[in-house]
């Protein structure tokens, strides 16, 4: 007698890793995690900038945060944005655009962070894993007054968009920082 397996039991094997392979894909959701893993990206950039900016702030004795009249984003070919920032500050600024992410003050943050004293806390300025800044895409924005500064970010996974209401900021779709009380910039 041949020894081996039949047809049919060929394609009962097979039936059920299909059975088990959509089960996993619908259980583990790939999309959701890749977004999930982009999120922590944005969430840790925000706290590097966060850091960095403060640090400015504090050792720099004349800090300068920029022109007050814009909102400043990194952006390689320019597209057109709203003069709002795509509505991410309250109030109407000009756009800059910057293709530039080094910290001596010519990048899209216009912050010299070379001037800190033990030099720039980051070797270049971070931008949105899925970079995209076109209207509604997924970008950084920066904004300041004189002396307040604020940067957003668009969350996209369902785990890490609860901390967009929750961050103390004007706006509950973005996950906003920086020093402006209310974050409302």
């Amino acid at each position: 007698m041949k020894k081996g397996f039949t047809l049919i039991e060929l394609l009962v094997v097979i039936a059920i890793v299909a059975v088990l392979a959509v089960a996993v894909v619908l259980v583990l959701n790939p999309a959701e995690l890749l977004r999930q893993g982009r999120d922590a990206t944005r969430l840790s950039d925000m706290g590097t900038l966060s850091g960095a900016i403060a640090l400015y702030m504090s050792d720099v004795t004349t800090p300068s945060l920029g022109t007050v009249t814009s909102c400043y984003v990194y952006n390689a070919v320019a597209p057109t944005l709203p003069a709002n920032c795509d509505g991410r500050h309250a109030v109407t600024r000009t756009t800059a655009w910057d293709a530039d992410r080094t910290t001596d003050g010519n990048g899209w943050i216009p912050i010299n962070l070379s001037a800190v004293s033990v030099g720039s806390p980051l070797s270049i300025l971070p931008i949105d894993p899925a970079h995209s800044a076109v209207t509604g895409g997924q970008f950084y924005s920066y904004a300041n007054t004189a002396t307040t500064w604020e940067i957003d970010a668009n969350l996209e996974s369902t785990k890490f968009a609860t901390q967009e209401g929750v961050d103390g900021g004007d706006k509950p779709a973005l996950y906003e920082v920086g020093n402006d009380p209310g974050l409302d910039i």
